[in-house]
């Protein structure tokens, strides 16, 4: 879907603007060019596309600090941007818009094993981070799947998490402090290499804000040892239901896994082609990791092997050796990019109670069948945190439509057992209107009036997590 082009007002501004910040942070932190603005229409959401009116990529914070102040005194929106990973619409520009993105700010600034922390500029990558104290025999925990290519950045502003979360944690469990560009060009810092901070949680505030309070140009980060050894194992089941069941005994059982994770047929057939993973013939599939040491990982396989001996699995292999493990990962890492080779799809993020996962997956296939559209099923089992994805052909008139449709009442269940509208994507554009199905018009309220305070103007990531007529009505009154 293209958004509405520039009209002359913004072209005039866009003069004005382009000049002032070329003077400010230099003529090559500066995209100005149509053709070149065309990388920054969408992130991975690419259903909606509108060029931004500049693209800025400054080296600093300090030359964050002055682009914003800028684009502050001229009352211009600034679209913060990581790698543009965003499944949600996060890093979505619109036309009177500058997007600012972090992608040259890629320096680790300093190391610390004794403190167990890392302090890297925010560009850098999540792969990254680990690549750069994997030798000394450590790692940063969080693990999206888009990991080799997103930003810390982004990781904060979407609090995101990944396979290993069950046992380690989301960003925020592993975010120690920020250097943060408020709209008007003040930096603050928050929080630093030390485990709790006096005062308001303002660190807790800042992960998962999606770009509305600031834009993080530094953060220090949490490193652990690397675990002395880790297994996985492939659980398949003959139903989708009965996977979920073994997924909530374990949990109920006390177990803590590294990582659970679910995939159903569809994903299992199109990530074995894809990675040559190996997977077996079957409905679901749970891939169980544990960790520790060799007799550690023996006891917790043990126990995992009784609980899904009792709901009859169609195959139970323990990996191997690492080049197995590796192919078992490789599949369900590869597992969006798998199923884009066969069609168009909407990605979704809720979060349910492990204890409704049975339930919500027989109403997702219930559903599936009541839009006419099909549906693949991947996700995190092990703190619920699902991601649906619904496969529709975007040049079939209406189909897009109608997936978003469906989409909006799965994310309506998920809500309605118990969970909630995202686990590590954010709102963006895609959930903003969906916000009044989980919260109170008092619950929205507090929550934009905590933007109010950082961002009076309502300049940063305009028409995201918000419900449009409120945001656009707050933006309005604040000019």
């Amino acid at each position: 879907m293209q958004m509405p082009e520039p009209d002359s007002n913004t072209l005039a501004k866009k003069d004005r603007l382009e000049a002032r910040i070329v003077e400010a942070i230099g003529r090559q932190a500066v995209i100005g060019d149509e053709v070149e603005l065309r990388a920054y229409e969408c992130d991975a959401l690419t259903a909606y596309r509108c060029p931004p009116m500049l693209a800025l990529l400054p080296r600093s914070t300090e030359e964050v600090s002055k682009a914003l102040a800028i684009c502050h005194e001229m009352n211009v929106p600034v679209v913060p941007r990581g790698a543009g990973t965003s499944l949600a619409g996060g890093a979505m520009p619109q036309a009177d818009s500058v997007i600012l993105g972090v992608s040259r700010l890629t320096e680790v600034l300093e190391t610390d094993y004794t403190s167990r922390i890392i302090r890297v500029q925010t560009g850098m990558t999540n792969l990254a981070v680990t690549g750069a104290v994997e030798d000394d025999g450590f790692f940063y925990a969080p693990d999206p799947s888009s990991q080799l290519a997103c930003a810390i950045a982004g990781n904060i502003a979407m609090n995101s998490g990944g396979a290993h979360c069950l046992k380690y944690g989301v960003t925020t469990n592993n975010l120690m402090g920020v250097t943060m560009v408020l709209m008007n060009g003040e930096v603050v810092e928050l929080g630093g290499a030390h485990a709790d901070a006096g005062g308001l949680d303002l660190l807790g505030l800042i992960c998962g804000s999606e770009g509305q309070l600031g834009i993080v140009t530094e953060a220090t980060l949490r490193i652990l040892h690397k675990p002395e050894g880790a297994r996985p194992v492939l659980i398949g089941f003959s139903s989708n239901e009965v996977a979920g069941a073994c997924v909530s005994d374990i949990i109920k059982a006390g177990i803590l896994p590294v990582a659970i994770e679910f995939m159903d047929r569809l994903l299992i057939g199109v990530c074995d082609e894809y990675s040559g993973a190996g997977y077996p013939d079957c409905e679901a599939l749970l891939i169980v990791e544990v960790e520790g040491s060799e007799a550690e990982i023996e006891h917790q396989l043990g126990l995992i092997r009784e609980i899904a001996m009792r709901h009859d699995p169609v195959e139970f292999r323990k990996a191997t050796d690492a080049d197995e493990a590796g192919r078992i990962w490789a599949g369900r890492k590869a597992a969006f990019s798998a199923i884009g080779r066969i069609s168009d799809y909407m990605c979704l993020d809720g979060t349910i109670p492990v204890s409704q996962l049975p339930y919500v997956l027989r109403r997702i296939g219930e559903m599936s069948k009541e839009y006419g559209l099909g549906v693949g099923n991947v996700f995190h089992a092990g703190d619920g945190n699902m991601h649906p994805l619904i496969l529709y052909d975007a040049n079939k008139p209406g189909d897009l439509e109608t997936c978003e449709a469906f989409g909006a009442d799965v994310l309506r269940l998920c809500v309605e057992v118990g969970g909630c509208l995202t686990g590590e994507h954010g709102v963006g554009i895609e959930k903003r209107d969906l916000m009044v199905d989980q919260f109170a018009p008092e619950d929205l309220e507090m929550q934009m009036a905590v933007k109010d305070v950082f961002d009076p103007k309502w300049l940063l990531n305009p028409a995201k997590v918000f419900p449009l007529a409120s945001s656009e009505a707050r933006r309005m009154a604040a000019e």
